[in-house]
């Protein structure tokens, strides 16, 4: 089981290193394993415009595929308001913040974050 908590982190590092390039906005990561089985994690950011949202669902499709971590599957790049990227393991969600802000998954599926982040 180490192997994979291993395996999960160096992915999730991943990700979070790709959005803080693509100058991402309020990364929020949420740590679900005992929680569901689909994913370990789930992050969560925002960019500023769809163009921006898209663009970072790109750049992590690719940097996950290059990394050698397989391919992934890319959910919303339509309107690009709101982008799932499935990478297996973790799941990341970019928005666009008013959409972020109107589904509000942080307070469904983390209820200890600070009420302030969830206003």
């Amino acid at each position: 089981m180490k192997a994979k908590e291993a395996v999960v982190s160096k992915l999730r590092d991943l990700v979070h290193a790709s959005l803080l390039d693509d100058k991402a906005e309020d990364v929020v990561s949420i740590d679900l394993s005992g929680k569901t089985s689909f994913a370990d994690y789930m992050v969560i950011a925002n960019g500023r415009s769809s163009r921006q949202v898209g663009a970072m669902a790109e750049h992590l499709k690719d940097r996950i595929k290059d990394a050698g971590f397989g391919l992934v599957q890319i959910e919303g790049k339509a309107n690009c308001d709101w982008v799932l990227v499935d990478a297996g393991d973790v799941i990341v969600h970019l928005f666009r913040p008013e959409v972020r802000d109107f589904y509000n998954l942080e307070k469904i599926w983390s209820p200890t974050i600070p009420a302030e982040m969830t206003n």
